[in-house]
């Protein structure tokens, strides 16, 4: 007689094959120690955040964890559930998104990774691993070009350089002037959430606002995150509501030097990000993966969580957040 299944978890589908990978430097990064995958890891979460986090679980590393790639490889949730089920995680303790810096001097750039955690961990425990983690964060070593022979090992004969084909070209047309930066950004807020999605006169009306971004550091990628992160349910007017985040949410003007690090200190390598709005900072700044801002409405002393307007989710998530941080205490 077949035994029935008391498990209360979700059943996952099977990671896709080939599962979409992420850029270098981006994508999923599961923590270390790590107990082996049980049936009921995610048995305490809402059933959407089980089914993500299960889904999340078996990805391997390097995976995409970006939220349209998400909603894409797996059947039951849209774009819009697969951001708040994230953000639920992060509050839960599951995962913390970090900009991790990669290379160095004039090759230096910043990545998105998703840090993963099959347990959930308190604040305590993210802050002190991300952390160690920006401390070991060294720069990529440099590549040694190849040493050269001994001058008394004979160098073999070049072959003969046969002259390369010229290739006959059609003419083309004269192409239309390049868009800048800012438009294209614009653009892209439309497929990223159908909710801001923008006309070309909209585009070419915010495109200066969208400019000032640019100017003070922000790329395209950071652009898009932030103005897609947290939307309400409906937005009546996507162009008054890009002008408005354009306005409030501009970021703040970086130093076009680098400036000059303390004696025995070192260039932060790793900021963790906001769950929901994607601001960046120091570990410490954070609580539940989200910023002061983005969470001071659920902790203000003068709500009541029984009475609070908004979605009955969200007061769901805080109350097994309760749970889960008193689970945590107990162990």
């Amino acid at each position: 007689m077949a035994t029935p299944n008391l498990s209360s978890a979700l059943p996952t589908p099977p990671a896709p094959t080939p599962c979409p990978k992420a850029s270098p430097g981006y994508g999923k990064r599961s923590v270390p120690d790590q107990r082996p995958p049980r049936a009921d890891d995610f048995a305490l979460l809402p059933e959407r955040e089980r089914y993500i986090a299960g889904y999340v679980d078996q990805l391997p590393e390097g995976a995409a964890m970006n939220i349209k790639s998400l909603a894409k490889q797996q059947p039951l949730y849209g774009q819009m559930a697969v951001g708040s089920a994230l953000r639920a995680l992060g509050v839960a303790g599951h995962l913390r998104q970090a900009r991790c810096a990669v290379g160095d001097g004039d090759s230096l750039r910043w990545v998105t990774r998703t840090f993963w955690s099959r347990t959930a961990r308190d604040n305590e425990w993210w802050n002190t691993f991300l952390t160690a983690e920006a401390t070991h964060s060294l720069p990529q070593p440099v590549i040694a070009s190849p040493t050269p022979p001994p001058p008394w090992v004979p160098a073999e004969p070049a072959a003969p350089a046969e002259p390369a084909p010229v290739p006959v070209v059609p003419q083309q047309r004269t192409a239309p002037e390049k868009e800048s930066p800012a438009y294209l950004a614009l653009t892209r807020l439309g497929p990223a959430d159908t909710r801001l999605g923008l006309s070309e006169d909209d585009c070419r009306d915010l495109e200066e606002l969208a400019a000032e971004w640019f100017a003070h550091g922000a790329d395209a990628d950071y652009l898009v995150h932030t103005l897609t992160a947290g939307l309400p349910p409906a937005v009546d007017s996507p162009l008054g509501f890009v002008r408005k985040r354009l306005i409030t949410k501009l970021p703040p003007q970086r130093p076009t030097a680098p400036l000059p690090a303390p004696p025995g200190t070192s260039t932060p390598r790793l900021m963790v990000e906001c769950t929901d709005c994607g601001a960046p900072g120091r570990a410490e700044a954070f609580r539940d993966g989200l910023c002061g801002p983005c969470r001071e409405p659920a902790q203000s002393p003068d709500a009541d969580p029984a009475s609070a307007e908004g979605p009955g989710i969200e007061r769901d998530i805080q109350a097994h957040v309760t749970r889960l941080r008193e689970q945590l205490k107990l162990r």
